[in-house]
């Protein structure tokens, strides 16, 4: 896991050395092992990669990374799963090694296969290689965009980065503020990060499964992964593909036990979490540490909520029991809602729901106490339902008809049309010239991806949190709080192959009796503490934000939406805003869907603040 960065000028002109100094020290937090930087003999092409050393952290592993023959060079931020299966058979191909990185088995299947190597890997991923004898550059993300690649192109060079802010922080990159991504962002934060369109307009999104081809200035991008068309044929019993699944879970996780450095977990005391811990013990039971296994992987860190209603440490501590873990316990109380709000906000370098205060803290403590690796349980909820998704009653039914509806691009408009009028009639809505309608959306990659006929209501609706929505916003969050301490996490609910075998499930596998990850909880029965197993209660992994808001939040609210910008201003009615906030505030009238729908304004705000002062150039609204 790093930072990656690289700047491609076009014609004559060569790359300026401070540019990579500037990439290399925005990336500095990603990678705090080393750094490398390099430019081609011409001047040309320069790359960057900040280290974070897990597999082989000797010199060899480092990058830029060369081919023997000097025509390929990579950098890389992730990891391959699979790269000791993948060596082995690129060693029987004729490929000769000289390092055990994983990085080096993906210079050697670029040269062996091609493009065609991405649907052999296993893992996460953001890939530049540069063919210095083509002149051509290829960049591509994994499966479901675990990890980011961002872009700004222009006439004169093409420069790419692991974050936004880094390119930012060149010179001649604008921070000039997308007013059409702003809107949209304000109606719903979840329907951005899943399009190539990012909050600043000079930046560009490489979306999750694509890859890209930069030949002479040109930059061809295309959709190598549609998870639709991977779909396997399941077993015709639950009892068989409970099995199944426990299989491919069990895999999953003892791939992302590889490891030359010590592992972790962030436990909450929730069937994800909990289920990821209790089968790193079981997996580790099962066989004797094998080539690259970790050793030492008996660190659960859980955040804990003293007297909110979010605390889950007695079910954490239960989880780490089973395990055979004494858990590091760390508080997260009302002091910590202002101490690092700027640098929280700055590392997540967009804008959310909250502030992400306490993934921030967890891993900053598992970086305290010497662990770079935590395996933790993203993607569950959006793999097998949850956020109310379970049930079989009358709301349950209700909620996916309409998500189904919503699918079409004239059922979302009407869905969208009567949000935003829903929103104003509740005082949450405070865009300017959207209070009865709402903001155009963005185009997203697997919008017109053909679905199963025979998918129910359920499939469909997870099928557009997992791709679309929900979770790779909640990607991004957590790639940014965890490498802002340079901590990489690996999520084992993740693996292309549990993804596509659960998604071919039909609804009942996955809803039943009122549970949502029906199939989870049966498949490890006997795996994990029982209460947790079949315990119904979803608690998010979040910041107790009513509370900081009616408290010691109240203050910051206030005063960071007082001051004008006129940029913001001209897309949101600030005034109003302000005096909605004052009221909450005054009446101690914060919720969590007030929360939801308000702190993205104070976030963007905040945001602006910090970018060029310049007001958005076209498309905004008086």
């Amino acid at each position: 896991m790093c930072g990656i960065a690289g700047i491609l000028m076009q014609g004559g002109d060569q790359v300026d050395p401070e540019d990579l100094h500037v990439l290399a020290g925005a990336l500095s937090h990603r990678g705090p092992d080393g750094e490398g930087r390099w430019q081609s003999p011409g001047g040309r092409v320069g790359l960057v990669h900040r280290r974070l050393a897990i597999i082989d952290t000797s010199a060899a592993g480092d990058q830029p990374m060369h081919s023997a023959d000097g025509r390929h060079s990579i950098v890389y931020n992730g990891e391959i799963f699979n790269f000791l299966e993948l060596r082995l058979e690129l060693q029987a191909l004729g490929a000769i090694f000289r390092s055990e990185s994983d990085t080096e088995v993906v210079l050697q299947a670029w040269r062996q296969w091609g493009a065609a190597m991405l649907e052999r890997f296993n893992g996460m991923w953001a890939i530049a290689i540069v063919d210095h004898e083509t002149q051509e550059t290829f960049l591509a993300r994994d499966r479901f965009g675990i990890k980011p690649l961002h872009y700004a192109h222009d006439a004169r060079r093409f420069a790419f980065a692991s974050e936004l802010r880094a390119l930012r922080a060149l010179p001649g990159v604008s921070s000039e503020v997308d007013p059409q991504v702003a809107r949209r962002l304000l109606f719903d934060p979840f329907s951005v990060e899943a399009s190539e369109r990012t909050l600043f307009t000079a930046v560009r999104r490489l979306p999750a499964g694509h890859c890209a081809t930069l030949h002479a200035g040109r930059l061809t991008v295309r959709r190598w992964w549609r998870t639709v068309d991977h779909l396997p044929e399941v077993p015709s019993t639950f009892e068989d593909a409970a099995t199944r699944w426990r299989e491919l879970f069990d895999d999953a996780v003892r791939l992302r036990m590889r490891s030359d450095v010590p592992i972790g977990t962030c436990l909450s005391g929730g069937f994800d979490s909990s289920a990821i811990v209790c089968a790193m013990a079981s997996v580790a039971a099962d066989r004797p540490a094998q080539l690259h296994d970790a050793r030492d992987w008996r660190h659960a860190f859980v955040a804990t909520f003293p007297g909110q209603p979010n605390d889950e440490t007695p079910e954490a501590r239960e989880a780490a029991a089973f395990a055979g873990i004494d858990p590091h316990l760390m508080p997260v109380d009302e002091r910590d809602a202002t101490t690092d709000i700027d640098t929280i906000l700055a590392d997540l370098d967009d804008v959310y729901i909250s502030l992400p205060t306490a993934p921030w803290l967890i891993y900053r403590e598992l970086r305290r106490h010497g662990l770079t690796v935590s395996l933790d349980g993203h993607g569950a909820d959006e793999l097998m339902g949850a956020y109310r998704q379970q049930g079989d009653g009358l709301g349950y039914q209700l909620r996916n008809l309409a998500a189904r509806f919503a699918a079409t691009p004239r059922g979302a408009a009407v869905v969208d049309a009567a949000k935003s009028s829903w929103l104003s009639s509740k005082g949450l809505n405070f865009l300017r010239g959207h209070r009865l309608s709402a903001p155009a959306p963005l185009g997203l990659p697997s919008d017109a991806d053909p679905l199963p006929r025979a998918w129910g209501p359920l499939n469909q609706r997870l099928y557009r949190m997992f791709h679309a929505t929900v979770l790779p916003t909640i990607l991004r969050n957590f790639d940014r709080m965890s490498m802002a301490h340079g901590i990489e996490v690996r999520m084992p609910f993740m693996d292309w192959r549990l993804v596509t075998f659960t998604m071919a499930l039909p609804d009942a596998w996955k809803s039943s009796q009122g549970y949502g990850k029906w199939i989870a909880r049966q498949a490890l029965e006997g795996r994990m503490p029982e209460r947790i197993r079949m315990n119904r209660r979803k608690v998010g992994f979040n910041s107790p934000m009513p509370g900081w808001l009616n408290g010691p939040l109240r203050t910051w609210a206030e005063s960071i939406l007082a001051r004008p910008n006129e940029g913001y201003d001209a897309l949101v009615d600030r005034p109003a805003l302000l005096a909605r906030v004052k009221e909450l505030g005054a009446a101690g009238d914060w919720d969590w869907h007030r929360v939801g729908r308000l702190w993205p304004y104070l976030h963007l705000k905040w945001v602006m603040d910090r970018a060029d002062s310049r007001p958005p150039s076209t498309g905004a609204v008086a």
